[in-house]
C-alpha cells in the first residue's frame, strides 16, 4: 500500500536522537529551546513554544488570548476537528465559515458577510482560526483588514504549512496574526514523532503559553505572590497542563529542520508531475494562489462526478483496493456527531459540503518515487474510467 503521507527519516535524524539518549537530559534539557530557536529563526518570529502536539498548541493559544465561556471562536468548516475543539476546551462556543471554492481555505467573502451580521447582533468572535489547508496559505492580508475592523484575534492553524510562504515571506512570521501553530506529526512536512509549536511576536503571549504547557508553574520570583522560601521554591500560578515536548522529539525536529526546504521543494516537484499526468482525467487538480508558496502537505483532487460512472465512495474504494492509500481531508467539522448535538445541521456551509462530496487526497510525501506516482495516476485513471 502506498500511503497518503509518511515521514522521511535518515541517519542524521537517528544520530541526533541517539545523541540525546546518551546525554543527561531526555526532557527539559537544551534540545527544546534549540529547536524553538531554529523554527522561530526560519519563520521570522520572535518567540516559539514547543509542545507535545499541535492540538495542545491550539489549546494554549486560545487560553493565552483569554478565550473563555461566553466567547465565540470561528474557524473554517473544512479542517481537522482540533481547529474547533481547542475553543470548546476553553468553554467557548464555536461557529464555522464556509470555504473558498478554489483554495478550499476559509472564504474571506463569507467571513466578511458573517462578521457584518454578527456585529449587528452583538455576537462577534473573540478569535478567528484560519487554516492553511493542504499547506496553501489563506488570504491573510484580507483577513487582517477584517481583524483590525472588527477587533478579533487571529490564530493561524498552519499545521500543514511549515516551509511555505505568503507574499514572499515565511508562514509563521506573525505579520497578520497573533499566534501561528505548526504540527510535527509523522505525516506532516517535518516530524518530531508527535509534537507541535506555537509562534508569536508578543512576549507576554509567549510567557503565558510557556507557563500553560508546564502545569502553570513558575520558578521566576518576579511572578510569585511571595518571596521564595528557598532555591527549591516554585508556585502554580495558573491551571496548566503537561504539554511539554521532550528533548528526544526536539532533537529529531532540529535535524529535520535542516531538510525543510528540500522536503517542500520535492513536494512541489511531485505536485507538478501530478498536475501534468492528471490533466486529461475527470478530476480537478489543486489550484494555487499566486500570493502563496504552499507547504503542500496534501495533494487533493476533486472528482468530476458527472463525467464518471462510479460514485465518490466507489472511486475511493477502487483506489484503496489497487494499493493506493488515499484519504479524505476533511469531513466538515460541524457534521460530526458532537457538533450536531450542539445544533449544527447539513447546509450550514454548502461549499464545504460540495467539497466533501468530491475530494480525495492522493499520496504526497518526499519519499514518493516516480514509479509510485505513476502507479497512483494509473489507478486514478482506472478508477475514473467510464
Amino acid at each position: 500500500m502506498i500511503p497518503y503521507g509518511r515521514q522521511q527519516i535518515d541517519e542524521a535524524d537517528i544520530a541526533a536522537v541517539t545523541e540525546v539518549l546518551r546525554s543527561d537530559f531526555l526532557t527539559q534539557g537544551p534540545a527544546v529551546p534549540a529547536f524553538e530557536q531554529a523554527v522561530a529563526s526560519a519563520c521570522g518570529a520572535k518567540h516559539a513554544v514547543a509542545v507535545n502536539s499541535a492540538t495542545s498548541a491550539l489549546h494554549i493559544a486560545c487560553l493565552s488570548l483569554g478565550v473563555a465561556p461566553g466567547d465565540v471562536v470561528w474557524t473554517t468548516a473544512v479542517t481537522f476537528v482540533a481547529s474547533a475543539n481547542c475553543a470548546r476546551y476553553c468553554g467557548a462556543d464555536v461557529d464555522f465559515v464556509d470555504i473558498d471554492p478554489l483554495t478550499y481555505n476559509l472564504s474571506i467573502k463569507h467571513l466578511a458577510e458573517k462578521l457584518d451580521k454578527a456585529e449587528r447582533t452583538g455576537r462577534l468572535p473573540k478569535v478567528v482560526i484560519p487554516v492553511h489547508l493542504c499547506g496553501q496559505p489563506c488570504d491573510m492580508a484580507a483577513l487582517h483588514e477584517l481583524k483590525v475592523r472588527y477587533g478579533f484575534k487571529v490564530i493561524e492553524d498552519a499545521t500543514h504549512s511549515i516551509g511555505g510562504k505568503y507574499k514572499g515571506e515565511p508562514i509563521g512570521n506573525g505579520r497578520y496574526s497573533d499566534i501561528t501553530v505548526f504540527s510535527f506529526h509523522p505525516v506532516k512536512i517535518i516530524t518530531t514523532g508527535e509534537g507541535g509549536m506555537a509562534l508569536t511576536n508578543d512576549a507576554e503571549l509567549a510567557k503565558r503559553m510557556q507557563g500553560l504547557r508546564s502545569h502553570g508553574i513558575t520558578r521566576d520570583a518576579a511572578d510569585m505572590t511571595q518571596a521564595p522560601d528557598g532555591p527549591w521554591y516554585y508556585q502554580q500560578i495558573d491551571l496548566g497542563f503537561n504539554y511539554r515536548m521532550s528533548d528526544l522529539q526536539a532533537a529529531l525536529g532540529l535535524s529535520q529542520m535542516q531538510k525543510l526546504d528540500g522536503f517542500v521543494a520535492k513536494r512541489h516537484t511531485l505536485a507538478r508531475r501530478y498536475d501534468q499526468m492528471l490533466a486529461s482525467l475527470p478530476v480537478v487538480t489543486p489550484w494555487q494562489h499566486p500570493d502563496g508558496y504552499s507547504g503542500l502537505h496534501l495533494y487533493v483532487i476533486r472528482l468530476k462526478l458527472k463525467e464518471i460512472s462510479r460514485t465518490h465512495s466507489e472511486v475511493f474504494d477502487t483506489l484503496r483496493q489497487a494499493g493506493i492509500g488515499v484519504n479524505l481531508h476533511y469531513i466538515p467539522v460541524y457534521l460530526q456527531p458532537y457538533y450536531e448535538r450542539l445544533g449544527f445541521r447539513k447546509g450550514h456551509c454548502p461549499e464545504a459540503e460540495r467539497y466533501y462530496a468530491e475530494a480525495i487526497s492522493l499520496p504526497m510525501y518526499p519519499g514518493l518515487t516516480a514509479e509510485q506516482q505513476e502507479q497512483v495516476v494509473a489507478a486514478v485513471r482506472e478508477a475514473t474510467s467510464a
